[in-house]
């Protein structure tokens, strides 16, 4: 139902997301139409707050997009060097072949957040309007059943819901056609794919959850441009995982770790295991001496090919990762959600010269998409992730198949929802985690808080429980409530026998949304700012 209290504001497009998908459409658009008028809405308090990435980014995309980008002063100075890959045991580092899709010649080691903020500059100079602290908290539809734009959150509601003093009600914005830009696991791209059944013909999505941090380091052992990923250790044979670490300019090392969402041992917690990690005899070395300046944490797309839903519904579609275009064998995002977003922008183009695309479905996104290298990268790689399903070893057999020559066989492997797998705490041996040493280790409030994460207090909760009942009476007995582990942030605690919500502490990564054995937890826009506030990751 729509508001009859809210101001509205028209354009030819709006975009939900200002990240590489969202801008790289925005842009596009307007080089290829400067008259249409085109909106992109970004929750976080300036564009790429909400940003991280590893990041070792491949340029085709923007060579596509902006080809003059090195003279236009993009962000991408440090080149990728030399390629390392290792399986770590408990103890020891075994050198492994770089994996090809894992390669990185003529890529560059970078800062997605400063690449957003570039990327934003370029659209804004384009004539996009870019809405930085709004989130679109809900989808417009018309009389026919399109959508026709978001509206933005109220401000200003208190904790018990009421209106406060500060309250202003929030804009609608009516678009010919909406483009969700949302990132992993959008909050209004999962009620899209519900309200369409966009799912009908593909797998579950499957996710991980990337824990980074970036430290200063001692020059002496600075290598610019270093690339070493790592397998195994501390990952137990059936649990997916891996990690980077990226050497920058200035001393400084992106170091991170990412956990399948689709483990079973309930006590099992991403945060801890990334700070186990860096106590390997092989890593901590390399942190000592030095000071970590900046923490973060996000869920990635992993399902492939296979798990994408369908694209385009009336009056919109979905671009970048909230549709699911990671490759996950190359361990790189990001330039195949620029390129969806630019392959969109030009689908609508046509579109919006044929006629009134208001509340159409533009199917010629989705041929364009078959068309294109990014459908061509997702096909060769479609069996890897799956692979690993059934333990390390077979998933390595399998990935070296398919990279050899395996992917030309018609067959897909299924994905299955990450939710549905984790076993009963019955089932499962505890996990022990060392305590922090506060030195190379640390717990998760500290991390937060040098990630810069701020919400207004003074708010409900944008953590919603379907049953608050089901915390207590389904998930602890079942599973010893895992939110207390799950959550990189310290949002869910169990004092006292209640089930906590720390709100203020999310840094938006929506592991709660995904991984929650019940899917009880309905993650949702917080009032606009919320969240991180990254300018490194």
């Amino acid at each position: 139902m729509i508001r009859t209290d809210r101001e509205s504001m028209e354009y030819d497009v709006v975009i939900v997301g200002a990240g590489p998908s969202g801008l790289s459409c925005a842009i596009r658009l307007k080089q290829l139409n400067p008259e249409m008028s085109v909106c992109v809405l970004e929750k976080g308090s300036e564009v790429g707050a909400h940003l991280l990435s590893g990041a070792v980014f491949e340029p085709r995309a923007l060579n596509e997009l902006i080809p003059d980008w090195a003279e236009k002063g993009a962000p991408l100075k440090i080149k990728a060097g030399k390629d390392k890959f290792r399986y770590l045991t408990e103890t020891k580092s075994k050198w492994m072949p770089t994996p090809p899709q894992m390669k990185n010649h003529g890529n560059y080691i970078i800062s997605l957040s400063q690449l957003g903020r570039w990327l934003g500059e370029q659209a804004e100079g384009l004539g996009v309007e870019i809405y930085p602290g709004f989130a679109a908290a809900e989808i417009l539809f018309d009389d026919n059943g399109a959508v026709k734009g978001v509206a933005t959150g109220d401000m200003g509601i208190g904790k018990d819901g009421e209106k406060t003093d500060m309250f202003e009600p929030g804009m609608e914005l009516h678009a010919k056609q909406t483009v969700f830009a949302e990132g992993c696991h959008g909050s209004l791209t999962k009620q899209l794919i519900e309200k369409f059944d966009l799912r009908a013909d593909s797998d579950p999505q499957t996710y991980a959850l990337g824990v980074k941090e970036i430290w200063e380091i001692d020059p002496a052992k600075h290598s610019e441009g270093s690339i070493t990923h790592t397998s195994g250790w501390p990952m137990d044979s059936n649990t997916y995982g891996g990690s980077w670490i990226y050497h920058l300019d200035q001393n400084r090392v992106s170091i991170g770790f990412v956990t399948g969402l689709d483990y079973q041992n309930p006590y099992l917690s991403p945060f801890e295991e990334m700070q186990r990690f860096k106590t390997h005899p092989s890593i901590k070395p390399l942190l000592e001496g030095g000071k970590r300046i900046a923490y973060g944490a996000r869920a990635l797309v992993e399902g492939g090919l296979q798990s994408l839903p369908k694209l385009t519904f009336a009056g919109g579609v979905l671009v970048g990762d909230t549709a699911g275009f990671l490759n996950v064998a190359k361990i790189k995002g990001n330039h195949s959600a620029m390129k969806t977003g630019m392959i969109a922008a030009e689908a609508l183009v046509e579109a919006h010269g044929a006629g009134d695309m208001s509340g159409a479905e533009v199917t010629s996104y989705t041929d364009l998409f078959k068309k294109s290298w990014v459908h061509k990268e997702l096909y060769k790689v479609r069996n890897i992730r799956p692979g690993f399903h059934k333990g390390f070893k077979r998933g390595f057999m399998n990935a070296v198949f398919q990279t050899l020559g395996g992917w030309m066989l018609p067959y897909t492997l299924k994905n299955h929802a990450d939710h549905s797998q984790m076993k009963p705490a019955s089932e499962c041996a505890e996990i022990n985690y060392p305590k922090p040493d506060n030195v190379i280790t640390f717990d998760r409030l500290s991390s937060v808080f040098i990630s810069d994460t701020a919400h207004d207090e003074d708010q409900p909760s944008h953590l919603k429980l379907k049953d608050s009942a089901v915390p207590m009476s389904v998930n602890m007995p079942q599973f010893s409530e895992p939110a207390q582990r799950y959550c990189p942030a310290g949002v869910y605690e169990v004092v006292d026998d209640q089930f906590v919500i720390n709100a203020q502490n999310c840094v938006h990564c929506k592991t709660c949304d995904i991984k929650d054995p019940s899917q009880n937890i309905n993650w949702t826009t917080p009032q606009g700012g919320g969240g991180p506030n990254y300018s490194l990751m």
